[in-house]
């Protein structure tokens, strides 16, 4: 039944965000017990977690055998986050962007949606003959090309960390729980995760097949959207308290984890096919980067204006408007 399926998604995405709060708050707790600093923990349980509703819906996805979803979660999110969220955003109030994310990091991350582009259509190994299958109606990223995606998250994970170091910055962590209490939020979280990844995907799929939609335009759109909530809530929060780089720089970071990371690990676990109508949704993932890079270069200042924010929103309109026809 579709509203079963729909109440499954809903509860599935609020379970996702809770469990990766909860997550972030017992590991960020028993790191400090081990005497890691804040910044270690900062870049990489916190940047991690939050990206946790993403990740376990593409494990599950993968396991299962749906690369749709796996892969519309992705592209879907990643332009979910540019231009809608931060299109939001910038009509709420304007973002001034750090010269470091301008030169450095809207770069990578526009290298990172080339990068799979590039990989999915013309890989470097020689089992991506393999690519195309008999009618070629698709392209895979297989395990290879998933160390390669991999390999440039470590060279990104190393960059965040000297400009870090470099800055002597740390993020503001959560307190620190009593032992007892953040083991068994940690366990609580990680079940929450699955449980959570379960339910979306089982009802994306089951939607899909009971509305005769196809899974792409499921994960693309609810899925997308879903996974996406905490960069909204993160992105609004921070611009309305004045920290708009940090607005931008969740988005960005985040987009390069689902491309680098996300889709690296989802790859080793099984092959994951694009169908030729993902080449739209590549096409569109490379664009809102695209988009959002020169709206800094070109404009008078280094900053998202309202005038940006409307671009991109009325971008995403008629995108979803797009695939909406496509089905």
């Amino acid at each position: 039944m579709t509203i079963k399926a729909l109440v499954s998604i809903i509860v599935g995405f609020l379970l996702l965000v809770k469990a990766a709060d909860w997550l972030v708050s017992a590991s960020c707790s028993l790191a400090r017990r081990l005497g890691i600093e804040d910044m270690i923990i900062g870049l990489t349980v916190v940047a991690f977690g939050t990206s946790m509703p993403e990740f376990m819906v593409n494990i599950l996805s993968s396991l299962n055998g749906s690369s749709d979803i796996a892969i519309g979660n992705v592209l879907g999110s990643n332009i979910c986050n540019i231009l809608l969220i931060l299109g939001l955003s910038a009509l709420l109030f304007p973002l001034p962007v750090a010269k470091d994310t301008v030169i450095a990091e809207i770069p990578f991350s526009l290298t990172a949606a080339l990068l799979l582009a590039f990989l999915v259509k013309f890989s470097f190994f020689q089992i991506s003959f393999q690519n195309t299958n008999i009618n070629g109606s698709q392209n895979i990223l297989n395990a290879e090309d998933g160390i390669l995606l991999l390999c440039f998250f470590l060279m990104f994970m190393a960059y965040i960390f000297f400009i870090a170091r470099e800055k002597n910055e740390s993020e503001i962590l959560p307190d620190e729980i009593p032992l007892k209490k953040s083991v068994l939020m940690l366990i609580t979280s990680l079940f929450g995760l699955y449980l959570g990844g379960e339910w979306v995907v089982r009802g994306a799929v089951e939607i899909a097949r009971n509305m005769g939609l196809s899974e792409s335009l499921i994960a693309l759109t609810i899925v997308a959207i879903g996974t996406s909530l905490p960069e909204l809530f993160t992105s609004v929060t921070a611009a309305a308290k004045g920290r708009t780089d940090l607005a931008v720089g969740n988005i960005v970071g985040s987009n390069i984890f689902n491309i680098l990371w996300i889709l690296g690990v989802s790859s080793l676990i099984r092959p994951l096919e694009f169908n030729l109508s993902s080449d739209f949704d590549m096409i569109m993932t490379v664009f809102a980067s695209t988009l959002l890079l020169l709206a800094l270069v070109l404009g008078r200042k280094m900053e998202i204006q309202r005038r940006d924010g409307l671009i991109f929103v009325s971008t995403y309109i008629w995108y979803i408007y797009r695939i909406i026809l496509r089905g």
